[in-house]
């Protein structure tokens, strides 16, 4: 699978209809690179015009911003501003709700203005123009709960996309009790993900995992590099991770589709 670079398309003279933004999970963490290349698969199928940015991409600063150094933000935010702009970007999609909400909601102030979309939301837009199928297959009657992440729901409020997406695999999609404008966060937002945790009873990714478990599901499915990390945390903790798995929206419509 070769994905063509921003600058292979400007040396062609060409310029993609979409720019994935792959983020720093996707790019670097070892689970999160399966999400990236599942979502990749599925955008060669469709034969959307897309590249990325490779090596010119760096860190969109949420981590920092969320962690306090506004300054350290703006450095990173100016920069890949600077680099977007030079190749003309206008449509961005990435498979991360963090990158999605800085790139989308605080970009714009800084100069970078562009359309974002979340994969989910991009997934289902080619569903609705028939550029991809989605069959249940190997998913069909599998019990599915899907775990809302903090930037997308509530920040967002994009809610509908992905579960009209897993209801497409035409499994049965079981809610937490803390689901949509009341889902719970899995611990990892606000630069937590990088830090120890400090003293209390339990752990946000535990609790999260119980309301997940609750529902008795034989996949929990996610939106987000970080929610996924930290649920397979919490699914080993219980010691479920051979009964139960953790896939990103992405995958479950790649696997379904044997990408």
């Amino acid at each position: 699978m070769v994905i063509p670079t921003m600058a292979e398309k400007q040396a062609e003279g060409k310029s993609p209809d979409v720019l994935f933004w792959v983020g720093c999970a996707g790019s670097f963490d070892d689970r999160a690179k399966k999400i990236t290349k599942a979502f990749a698969k599925i955008l060669i199928q469709a034969k959307v015009d897309f590249a990325v940015l490779g090596a010119e991409e760096s860190c969109t600063g949420d981590p920092a911003k969320r962690a306090g150094n506004e300054f350290l933000f703006q450095m990173q935010a100016v920069s890949n501003i600077e680099v977007l702009n030079a190749y003309e970007v206008k449509k961005i999609v990435t498979t991360c709700p963090h990158c999605f909400n800085t790139l989308k909601n605080e970009y714009p102030e800084l100069g970078g203005s562009y359309e974002v979309m979340h994969h989910t939301e991009f997934l289902k837009s080619l569903f609705d123009e028939g550029k991809i199928s989605i069959e249940g297959g190997k998913f069909a009657g599998k019990r599915i709960t899907y775990h809302d992440p903090c930037y997308l729901g509530r920040a967002n409020d994009i809610y509908e996309a992905p579960r009209e997406l897993i209801e497409k695999l035409e499994v049965e999609l079981v809610e937490m009790k803390r689901c949509k404008s009341n889902g719970l966060c899995c611990g990892a937002g606000g630069a937590q993900m990088f830090k120890e945790a400090e003293k209390g009873d339990k752990e946000i990714f535990i609790e999260r995992t119980e309301d997940a478990l609750e529902t008795k599901p034989e996949i929990i499915a996610t939106g987000c590099p970080f929610c996924n990390t930290m649920i397979t945390d919490g699914i080993k903790n219980k010691e479920k991770e051979t009964s139960i798995s953790v896939v990103d929206i992405a995958e479950l419509i790649a696997d379904a589709q044997d990408l």
